[in-house]
């Protein structure tokens, strides 16, 4: 902001008051401003003996809303100085004429006088947009702009861990597969009376003597190696109570050895052998794997 060279008197005293009250006023420059710029307005007085400044009549800051807004007030009592300070608010499409707003102060003189004024009248500034209202036709100007292409990375590296990635994933993969399906899925393929099981399903309908000595001797078998012993039929009452899945069948087994020597020994076997055999074994496998 700028004094003026010369100061000017531009109060006006309300008509019917004496001439002596009179303000001198340093004011800003009236041109090239822009949104958020300040302007300040200096007021001095002079005014004769008895007389006073109404601290009511004082400008307050605080308005809101307007294209100036008052933002700061001193007043300095000794040397009779008003200062004010405004800011601007508004950035106009084209330059515009503002007016710092007219004050009007109220003077107090001695007990039993009427009080009078004073006013300050207002003070025009200009306020220009900070751009033009219409961008340049150049080239690398106007309202729309081409996107720019997003910037190329190097993803040799991203590549090489994701790569690293996978095949630990794959190996826990396999790994899992094996514990949680594979290795279950031998256990049951290789367990004794499924074993057993399975080669009397392969025998046919009529089997001859050998076939059915190997039956009976899978399901021997598999007695022996779920008892991790060679059994006998003195040995059934020992392995279920080692094994107490199997106590449903013990009269089964019981009965199994004595038709096992008939089918080994005797001349004849028992027509019905072979389907109690079957019987049997099924459910022997069945207990095995928890079904009975």
């Amino acid at each position: 902001m700028r004094p003026l060279a010369a100061a000017a008197l531009c109060a006006a005293l309300v008509p019917g008051h004496a001439a002596a009250q009179t303000a001198q006023v340093e004011e800003p420059r009236t041109y090239g401003y822009f949104v958020g710029d300040t302007v300040a307005r200096t007021i001095r007085l002079q005014l004769p003996a008895g007389m006073a400044v109404d601290a009511a009549s004082l400008p307050r800051p605080g308005k809101r809303g307007g294209a100036l807004e008052l933002r700061r007030v001193a007043w300095r009592q000794a040397e009779q100085a008003l200062w004010v300070e405004y800011q601007v608010l508004l950035s106009p499409p084209a330059p515009r004429v503002l007016e710092m707003p007219a004050i009007e102060l109220r003077l107090q003189r001695g007990e039993g006088q009427p009080p009078a004024s004073l006013r300050i009248d207002a003070w025009p500034v200009t306020v220009v947009p900070l751009l033009p209202a219409e961008a340049p036709s150049r080239r690398g100007f106007g309202d729309m702009q081409p996107d720019r292409p997003p910037p190329a990375l190097d993803l040799g590296g991203h590549a090489s861990r994701m790569l690293a990635l996978a095949v630990v994933a794959g190996v826990l993969l396999l790994y899992l597969l094996q514990v949680y399906v594979g290795l279950p899925w031998w256990a049951r393929r290789h367990r004794p009376f499924g074993q057993a099981w399975r080669v009397l399903q392969a025998l046919p309908p009529q089997p001859d003597t050998a076939q059915r000595r190997a039956a009976w001797a899978a399901v021997h078998a598999a007695l022996n190696r779920t008892a991790g012993a060679t059994l006998l039929a003195d040995g059934v009452p020992g392995f279920i109570a080692a094994h107490p899945r199997y106590a449903p069948l013990q009269p089964a087994l019981a009965d199994f050895f004595a038709r096992s020597r008939s089918g080994f020994f005797a001349e004849a076997a028992a027509d019905d052998d072979m389907a109690w055999l079957r019987g049997l074994a099924r459910r022997l496998r069945d207990a095995e794997r928890g079904a009975a």
